[in-house]
């Protein structure tokens, strides 16, 4: 089926009366990195397109005293260049900075990202080790979800991703982040993971959380490893033992996959500088 119409949203209720209208007949396009891709390989054929992209209510960070909210239609770029984005959370700006070509950087947005489901999203790890809430809005109504859960029960088709919202960190928190590839730039990620983690005065980590991408069908929590980890001082030894817990964890959920054995080896590299980012921030050395 061919594109009958492109249609320029002047507002979020708009967009959500169209595509409680068309449904599946309807596209959302902001950025067009991904879906740009889809058409042109006739993955899909929609009738419409919707394009958000000039939507000031999707733009944009928002901090007040328990939040920050990031717009869906937010690029990598505007990202990369916020302030707020910085010190503690350097994680995620680690993960947009890493996104793509500049070009794909200037264009790409954190809700497509989160929205094409691709298990190598740059973006999503941190996101979800944040503890991020997703917020749907559809013609039925406004349901939250967290990021973790989302990639179980994704964007319907008559619902459009307003934001990503996460907790402000506290100043013994930070966020890290690390990816291993292809050389070239624009490659899909092979690997990545990212770690929010909380000291409290003796150094212990008293909160942790762990999230991966490419290790599965989507993003995901590494839940054995935190538990490894909680409660324990970062030490040399304590690291070598995380690097084992979470390649048992691949072990078993990897079994008779091709790319385990290279995983394995490549999970020890990412783990191990995620661990030192964290680790040097607690010790008040400045890692990046």
């Amino acid at each position: 089926m061919d594109i009958k119409k492109v249609y320029n949203s002047k507002s979020v209720e708009e967009v959500i009366d169209i595509l409680g209208e068309y449904g599946e007949k309807a596209k959302v396009i902001a950025g067009g990195t991904d879906i740009v891709i889809a058409l042109n390989n006739n993955a899909i054929e929609p009738e419409l397109l919707i394009d958000i992209s000039k939507l000031e209510e999707l733009k944009g960070i928002k901090v007040d005293k328990e939040f920050i909210t990031i717009g869906s239609a937010t690029t990598f770029t505007e990202i990369v260049e916020s302030e707020i984005i910085d010190n503690n959370l350097y994680g995620l700006h680690k993960a947009c900075k890493m996104v793509g070509s500049p070009q794909i950087r200037n264009k790409g947005t954190i809700g497509g990202n989160i929205a094409n489901g691709s298990p190598a999203a740059d973006s999503v790890p941190p996101l979800i080790a944040l503890g991020g809430i997703v917020t749907l809005k559809s013609i039925e109504g406004t349901r939250e979800v967290l990021l973790e859960d989302y990639y179980y029960n994704p964007i319907k088709e008559k619902e459009l991703l307003l934001n990503i919202k996460f907790e402000r960190p506290k100043d013994n928190q930070i966020l890290t982040f690390a990816k291993l590839g292809l050389r070239k730039a624009l490659a899909i990620s092979r690997l990545t993971l990212s770690s929010f983690i909380e000291f409290d005065d003796n150094n212990t980590i008293s909160f942790i959380r762990v999230a991966s991408g490419a290790l599965a069908k989507f993003p995901m929590r590494e839940k054995e490893l935190e538990d490894y980890l909680l409660g324990k001082i970062l030490e040399k030894e304590i690291i070598e033992g995380a690097i084992e817990a979470l390649r048992n964890s691949m072990d078993e959920r990897l079994k008779g996959r091709s790319t385990l054995p290279y995983k394995r080896i490549a999970i020890s590299t990412i783990l191990r500088e995620i661990l030192e980012e964290a680790l040097a921030f607690e010790e008040g050395v400045k890692a990046w």
